[in-house]
């Protein structure tokens, strides 16, 4: 049995992906269930053979199917200051994009 993956780049963060492997990225613009070309492929391996980019490997693309697309859980963001009744809370919610891969 092979072992076939490959390190993409998106959203300014690189993940190691095989097919069938679900992930979260930095929300992209696509539709459900459309397909999402990444192309920025750096390294990609199948079996014994790897190719490295320098920094992109020629060529080379990783198919995914948008799953969906939403937002994080909340994330708070509390500010205080001792002595001074100085309190702020904020909250933030990441939009992401859920992947899964089709083909490497």
């Amino acid at each position: 049995m092979t072992k076939e993956f490959a390190v993409i780049a998106t959203g300014g963060k690189q993940y190691k992906v095989s097919v069938g492997q679900k992930l979260r990225v930095e929300k992209l613009p696509a539709e459900k269930d459309g397909i999402i070309v990444f192309d920025k492929v750096l390294l990609q391996a199948n079996g014994d053979e790897v190719k490295i980019g320098m920094p992109h490997v020629a060529g080379a693309k990783v198919e995914g199917k948008v799953l969906r697309q939403a937002k994080e859980d909340t994330k708070l963001v509390f500010r205080y200051h001792s002595k001074v009744r100085y309190k702020k809370k904020k909250g933030h919610r990441q939009p992401f994009t859920e992947v899964e891969i089709v083909k490497v």
